[in-house]
C-alpha cells in the first residue's frame, strides 16, 4: 500500500484527487538539489497551484552543525528558508507538469523573514508553502516552518523558474 494523500473536493461537489506523498527520490527527479543542499526529505499535503508542505529530518549528522555553534547545534535561519524555496519549487513542478522537472528556481526577493524558535538537531520541521501569485515565470510564496506545531520561522519570498537543460 503506497503513502496517499485524498484531496477533497470544492464547494460545487466532490471531486476527490488522490496525490502520492512525493518522496525523497521523487524531489531528487523534480529538482536539481543534492546531498548536502537537499533540504526536504518529503513533501506532503498537495493542492496543486495552491499550497504543499515539506518535511524536514533534522541530524546531528547535517554537515552545517560542525560549524554552525558545535557547542550548541542549531540549524541556520537561511537553510530554514531555502527548505520553503525548494518546497515551493516541488509545489511549481507539480502544478506545471513533467516538463518543468529539472528547471531550476532561482531567490528572486525574500521579505519579512522572521526567526522565532531555533531548529536543533532531532527536530522534524514541517514547512508550509502557500502559492500568493504567479505571473509568467515568477512565483510568490508564503512560508511558515513549524516543530511540533510550533512557528520557528516565516517568510514571504519570490522566485523565478528558469530553463537551465
Amino acid at each position: 500500500m503506497s503513502d496517499t494523500i485524498t484531496v477533497e473536493g470544492t464547494e460545487t461537489g466532490p471531486t476527490p484527487e488522490t496525490i502520492p506523498v512525493i518522496d525523497v527520490s521523487r524531489i531528487m527527479q523534480m529538482i536539481p538539489h543534492r546531498y548536502p543542499m537537499l533540504m526536504i526529505d518529503r513533501v506532503i499535503d498537495v493542492i496543486p497551484n495552491e499550497s504543499c508542505t515539506g518535511v524536514k529530518n533534522v541530524s546531528i549528522n547535517e554537515p552545517f552543525f560542525m560549524g554552525h555553534f558545535p557547542s550548541r547545534p542549531v540549524m541556520p535561519g537561511v537553510l530554514i528558508i531555502e527548505a520553503m524555496a525548494q518546497t515551493a519549487a516541488v509545489l511549481v513542478v507539480q502544478t506545471l507538469g513533467p516538463d518543468a522537472e529539472g528547471k531550476l528556481v532561482y531567490f528572486m526577493t525574500i521579505d519579512e523573514a522572521r526567526f522565532r524558535k531555533p531548529v536543533t538537531p532531532g527536530d522534524q520541521v514541517h514547512i508550509h508553502v502557500t502559492k500568493l501569485a504567479q505571473r509568467k515565470t515568477v512565483w510568490k510564496f508564503s512560508g511558515a516552518a513549524k516543530v511540533n506545531g510550533t512557528l520557528v520561522a516565516e517568510a514571504t519570498f519570490a522566485a523565478m523558474i528558469l530553463d537551465e537543460k
